[in-house]
């Protein structure tokens, strides 16, 4: 019964907080879901497409010239096929391997990323015929004469298998594991040119990389310890993929490539980035402006001028002040969404600890269990799923409440939601911790005043331990501003990812390195400064 004055007001906030965050997070109904793909995306006039421009060229990745503006033969296609739809392409960044889960969410209608045709996802989207016909080049190390072929691969060495750097997820791992058969080690990484990078300095024992052949094509003089190894191997098919039940959209993106395939777009486009190979010439599809096939006048050595154009488009590792420069400004406005998601995302974060916490330690058993293992599951998952699961799964369990409303919820209000939840379990603890280091004399004090248990904590307790917590909740502040970075897996663009997006486009991992290191310096060493001078102002009253 001591409770009783506490409870209903403290209930009251439990009760509003889900409709404060739900106006928040700015929930909103998806109109793709209420209309056909494709009407849709002409009522619109764009179409949207997804693609990650941390995997960088030839597919998608800042100009060099311009670096906010995007080039990439996926550039020119998306293009290409938004103008045979009579509309405008526009691009989404994404994470690569979250890409189909953003398609399915409704925020992108297509997916164009070098997405290779598999039979497990041609049964759960839909694939439209290929653009391009791929092939892995296996590359080794210049001064490494003992890896001369694929069989070579087979044979350890210093006693120990060979390893083989591989883009995770793609066409590369699936056939150095078929080939290996369990004898090749391979080292997964999330980047192309990391992969490369890796292999040519021999990090962790790499001792030869599968690539793309138009990544390596693309990126090869730049790496100039690294050979090819053997003839390109493991042909497959780059697919554009939509929702499975975008069915008339399939078939409008299916018209676009095969008309750009016919009258020469697509060969003009892969020639402009040095793709243009037998390969894709085998295919026979270009035709004249009379109908009839080209043959042999698209199969045999690109002109001069197609060289000299490719050429200009080969990749080129920057460095010094015109890099930090040229690409300085995109870091810092990538600072700014950083500093955004921190500031809105912790005072979020610090009520709902406050609330937990007051919940734990004066809350019945109906309150207090919850509160327990609400603390012990946010902080026993990682902030990477639970970021995930807000993003992805609770537009579906909104469908569920609410059906044939559509509501969903944007990237950023899921990043910021999933932030404070995160970190209000955190903040929960160091609460509780402040709150029961207040000598409960205090409390007694403020009861025989005639003060009820709920303004006893509200005037007395709660200002009281919010001085004594401060510290280490700032401390919490400075470690929110590095978690932002994990926001990228639903498609915030914050610092650490315009870094990498950058960072591999220009090569330059360095000076921009070292420039992302002075921007996180700079967000959280005046909080640094702020936490020891509370720390010593604290340290200084205890004694007095």
């Amino acid at each position: 019964m001591e409770h009783s004055g506490l409870l209903p007001n403290m209930f009251r906030k439990l009760l509003l907080l889900p409709a404060f965050v739900s106006l928040f997070v700015g929930i909103m109904p998806n109109s793709l879901k209420a209309y056909d793909a494709l009407d849709a995306i002409r009522k619109r006039g764009t179409l949207i497409w997804g693609a990650d421009q941390e995997g960088g060229g030839p597919f998608v990745y800042p100009n060099p010239e311009n670096p906010e503006a995007l080039v990439g033969f996926e550039v020119e296609l998306a293009e290409l096929i938004a103008a045979h739809l009579g509309v405008k392409a526009e691009f989404a960044q994404g994470q690569w391997d979250k890409l189909p889960d953003i398609m399915e969410r409704g925020d992108i209608d297509i997916v164009l990323n070098g997405y290779e045709w598999t039979p497990n996802r041609a049964e759960r989207y839909g694939l439209s015929i290929p653009y391009y016909i791929y092939e892995l080049q296996l590359l080794g190390k210049v001064a490494d004469d003992s890896l001369t072929s694929w069989d070579d691969l087979l044979q350890p060495v210093d006693g120990r298998p060979r390893k083989v750097s591989v883009l995770g997820g793609t066409a590369a791992q699936d056939y150095v594991e078929q080939f290996g058969k369990g004898a090749i080690d391979l080292a997964l990484f999330d980047g192309a040119t990391d992969a490369m990078e890796a292999t040519e300095l021999g990090l962790s024992d790499v001792d030869a990389n599968l690539q793309d052949l138009p990544v390596w094509t693309f990126y090869g003089e730049g790496y100039k310890r690294l050979r090819p190894i053997g003839p390109a191997v493991g042909r497959g098919y780059y697919v554009v993929m939509t929702r499975t039940a975008d069915t008339d959209l399939l078939k409008a993106v299916n018209e676009a490539i095969l008309k750009a395939l016919q009258d020469g777009s697509l060969r003009e486009i892969f020639t402009r980035y040095r793709m243009w190979n037998e390969t894709q010439a085998a295919r026979g599809l270009e035709t004249n402006s009379n109908g009839g096939f080209v043959g042999s006048l698209i199969s045999g050595a690109q002109t001069q001028q197609e060289l000299a154009e490719a050429e200009a488009n080969s990749f080129e590792k920057s460095s010094g002040w015109a890099v930090i420069w040229q690409r300085g400004g995109l870091l810092i406005d990538a600072a700014g969404m950083t500093v955004l998601l921190s500031v809105v995302a912790m005072p979020l974060a610090v009520l709902i600890g406050l609330l937990i916490a007051l919940a734990r330690l004066y809350g019945p058993a109906w309150l207090r269990i919850p509160a327990a293992f609400y603390v012990e599951l946010v902080r026993g998952t990682p902030l990477v799923l639970q970021l995930y699961l807000i993003y992805f799964l609770l537009p579906k369990f909104l469908d569920m409440l609410f059906p044939g409303m559509g509501l969903s919820i944007n990237a950023f209000s899921a990043a910021v939601l999933g932030l404070a939840i995160n970190y209000s379990a955190y903040e929960a603890e160091i609460y509780r911790g402040g709150i029961k280091s207040i000598p409960k004399g205090q409390m007694e004090a403020a009861m025989s005043l005639g003060m009820s248990k709920s303004l006893a904590l509200r005037r007395i307790i709660v200002p009281q331990a919010t001085r004594l917590v401060l510290p280490p909740m700032t401390n919490d502040f400075i470690a929110l501003f590095k978690d932002t970075a994990v926001c990228s897996v639903i498609t915030v663009v914050e610092l650490s990812k315009m870094y990498y997006i950058q960072a591999r486009s220009a090569g330059a991992i360095v000076e921009l390195g070292l420039l992302t290191a002075f921007l996180y310096l700079a967000m959280s060493y005046p909080l640094s400064l702020l936490t020891n001078r509370l720390e010593k102002n604290l340290s200084q009253e205890r004694r007095s």
